[in-house]
């Protein structure tokens, strides 16, 4: 009898244990998404800026110019 009610207590204080565990594992997954999300946005802003500004020709969207800049690099590493 004395022993299952230690099994009933150990168990307890694994499910408290695990489930603080998971609390502080989801809010640490939570906050690095937050923040990659942010960094990842930010640096596309910036080189959509920079592709609209610089490396657009007449007409062209920043998504056509990143197209065709990404095409012709491929072309450009397939003739080294």
């Amino acid at each position: 009898m004395a022993k299952s009610k230690l099994v009933k207590v150990n168990e307890k204080i694994a499910e408290k244990v695990v489930g603080g565990y998971k609390k502080i594992e989801d809010g640490v997954v939570g906050g690095y998404k937050k923040i990659e999300d942010g960094v990842v946005g930010g640096f596309t802003k910036m080189t959509d800026a920079f592709v609209d500004q610089f490396l657009t020709k007449d007409g062209e969207t920043v998504e056509e110019a990143k197209e065709r800049l990404d095409k012709e690099n491929k072309e450009r590493m397939m003739n080294k």
